[in-house]
């Protein structure tokens, strides 16, 4: 398997500031590449699935199960209000027992699918983080979403892979650069828990 460093695009190396324009310029047309519709429509299905007592589940690989642990805390926390309901949001790597057995007993790739088979329900949301938009357990994991009835969005950056042509609201960020699709990955979650965090505030 080629190391995923070596398909990074490579930026200025001539010096650090060089490299840190290239990198932001970068960022920014990652960003302005994702469909804005599309990032409206992940919004509201965070918003339904609150609403209706669901959970919003998070898969991920790497640092994108990272980006997944950090959205868990930005959820529940920075959209509480007392008068709505909670968003209620679980990352399916976090309880490491459960990821392991299911891994150990079924397999890697089916360590997210299984988890989702058992435990989802039609008003959940299940949120897919893949930089390639090719892992296998990604895409296992919202097919198995889609057939309980789950709404599934994908974030994916370079191609978009498999998992921008099989989630029902994609949010591809055309990047070829690992670092810059998870900081895009990271930004457009943090959109989302602003949005709801304001509107639930009052400072829509």
């Amino acid at each position: 398997m080629l190391d995923p460093r070596l398909q990074n695009k490579v930026f200025d190396a001539t010096s650090a500031a060089g490299f840190l324009r290239d990198y932001a310029e970068s960022l920014a047309r990652g960003l302005s590449s994702v469909d804005g519709e599309m990032l409206a429509r992940a919004c509201a299905a965070v918003k339904t699935c609150a609403e209706t007592g669901g959970t919003v589940y998070l898969v991920g690989n790497g640092g994108s199960a990272a980006i997944c642990d950090h959205l868990v805390c930005d959820l529940v926390k920075g959209t509480f209000h007392p008068e709505h309901k909670p968003v209620l949001a679980v990352s399916l790597t976090e309880n490491v027992a459960i990821y392991t057995a299911v891994a150990n007993d079924f397999g890697f790739e089916d360590a997210f699918s299984w988890q989702i088979s058992a435990r989802g329900r039609p008003n959940d949301v299940l949120i897919a983080v893949s930089s390639s938009g090719k892992s296998e357990n990604i895409i296992r994991a919202v097919v198995a979403a889609k057939e309980k009835g789950l709404s599934t969005i994908g974030l994916s950056g370079f191609g978009g892979g498999r998992l921008k042509e099989t989630a029902d609201i994609p949010l591809h960020v055309a990047v070829d650069n690992y670092g810059v699709v998870e900081d895009a990955h990271q930004a457009l979650l943090h959109a989302i828990v602003q949005m709801i965090g304001n509107e639930r505030d009052g400072r829509s």
